[in-house]
């Protein structure tokens, strides 16, 4: 008995959300969008019963919070990592051919499904149980675990943070089967607009907390301090410090240098096999993988990151230096841990403003490992991505055959397709993958507002401008519903 058939049973019954049997209108689909939007937001806020406070304890994924979604303390504590991490491992087993299964055969697709789900599910737990039980990141408020016992409380922040992992896979679900895009999306783009916006208008709070906007009101009428323009200080202070030119600038690069990169395309003519004057054209774009791919790179630094504070919590000072030396913040500063942990901000590696605590080689060893894992690894999980969702020469090739069009000047046949499509994609994607690595670190290293990530504002972008590119397409079939049953737009 093969493992299909055994865990078909169990796989085919996973609990899910139920896909409209016919077209949904675009106004629902928006509707629905919005709705699980609000219900993200709602859920950001509900915080975990049984934490001395609102919101305490350490935030694990603090660096990479802006890509990763939920809130800290809350009953989305875990957010979006155990999806990215259940698909990498997918992505891995289907790469190497483990799993056996056709992704074209309707059987294995709810098969896939199912594990994925399964896998999700395992995911939640196994990231919610060092958390609460072994690294003391979600602390017991001590007057709660005197009345009813540590270990009581501790399975009930657990079961809290379970069933907001649970939750927010069935949210992404429902935006996938019933609204506009992807629901990980989505909550991308929304963690990353607060961001972004609370660091341009927040107002008030500690010395250095207040958003630009405020800051340079309060320089400008004299309620803060500013050293002459004429000065090194002075300077510094306008790029890296108060002023944060430099992160307005970099933010402004990369919300350019995306949207022109989304634009860049090679065109395959299409026409059609049977209607004369039909016609259309295949895009390549440059970032044909789009920028997805760095969600599952960033995330496996993420789970190495997981990996160190868990064995610093548990081991303490007697983890070996070559491994990692971790200060009172639970932040590397030496070690193996140091070295793999990405760039996050300008002052960690500009040893020249004097807040590095590190040698020169050292700093440069990290930014070099840094920029190597992002542009290699972004080419890698791009191929993993375009193979897996059916992007690749070979599936294209099909869909362009069983949609009834045709590459004009060639023969009608899915071989001579694939070749044609296989001088393009397999090149545009790997550059592709590569230049949004490196985009990604050079946003990290320059800074951008609000302290977002630089794959946190590559991903915010690029999902943003395919929405909207979405939702213009959803209009459009609106309108002509003739284009929806050529495309396929049934639901």
């Amino acid at each position: 008995m093969s493992w299909k058939e055994a865990a078909e049973p169990v796989l085919t019954r996973m609990p899910g959300v139920t896909r409209p049997e016919g077209h949904v209108p675009f106004k629902r689909k928006m509707g629905w969008t919005l709705g699980v939007l609000l219900v993200y937001f709602f859920l950001t806020n509900v915080y975990l019963w049984g934490l001395p406070s609102a919101g305490a304890g350490q935030d694990i994924f603090g660096q990479f919070r802006s890509i990763l979604a939920g809130s800290q303390g809350t009953i989305l504590q875990v957010g979006i990592g155990p999806i990215v991490t259940a698909s990498i491992v997918l992505q891995l087993l289907g790469g190497a051919g483990l799993l056996g299964l056709d992704t074209n055969d309707p059987r294995d697709q709810v098969l896939y499904q199912g594990l994925q789900k399964l896998l999700v599910i395992v995911m939640v737990a196994l990231t919610a149980f060092p958390m609460v039980f072994l690294g003391g990141f979600l602390p017991v408020s001590p007057e709660l675990a005197a009345t009813y016992g540590q270990m009581t409380i501790q399975m009930l922040i657990f079961a809290q943070v379970f069933v907001g992992g649970i939750l927010i896979l069935f949210l992404d679900e429902i935006v996938s089967k019933w609204g506009v895009g992807s629901g990980i999306g989505l909550f991308i783009i929304a963690g990353v607009s607060q961001r972004l916006l609370g660091g341009l208008f927040a107002w008030g709070g500690l010395p250095g907390e207040a958003g630009i906007i405020p800051t340079w009101f309060s320089i400008l009428f004299g309620q803060e301090s500013f050293p002459s323009l004429l000065t090194g200080e002075g300077i510094q202070a306008l790029f890296l410090g108060q002023g944060a030119l430099l992160a307005i600038i970099t933010t402004v690069f990369i919300f350019v240098v995306v949207v022109y990169a989304e634009s860049v395309r090679v065109e395959i003519p299409l026409s059609h096999a049977r209607v004369k004057g039909a016609r259309g054209r295949f895009p390549v774009k440059l970032i044909y993988a789009s920028v997805l791919p760095m969600i599952l790179v960033r995330a496996v630094q993420m789970n190495v990151q997981f990996l160190g504070r868990i064995l610093d919590s548990q081991l303490g000072g007697s983890m070996p230096a070559w491994l990692g030396v971790y200060d009172g913040q639970g932040q590397p500063t030496s070690g193996l841990f140091y070295y793999l942990k990405p760039i996050q901000s300008p002052e960690e590696w500009m040893w020249w403003l004097g807040e590095a605590s590190q040698a020169v080689w050292q700093i440069m060893l990290r930014v070099g490992i840094d920029l190597a894992v992002m542009v290699i690894g972004g080419a890698i999980f791009a191929i993993f991505w375009v193979e897996t969702t059916d992007m690749g020469p070979e599936a294209t090739a099909r869909q362009i055959q069983n949609s009834g069009m045709q590459i004009p000047g060639f023969r009608q046949n899915v071989g001579v397709y694939e070749k044609v499509l296989g001088r393009y994609i397999p090149q545009v994607t790997v550059i592709g993958g590569a230049l949004v690595g490196l985009l990604a670190v050079m946003a990290n290293m320059l800074g951008t507002i609000g302290a977002v990530s630089g794959t946190g504002l590559l991903l915010a972008v690029s999902i943003t401008y395919k929405l909207y590119e979405e939702i213009a397409e959803e209009q459009m079939m609106e309108m002509h519903p003739m284009m929806r049953e050529m495309f396929g737009g049934g639901r």
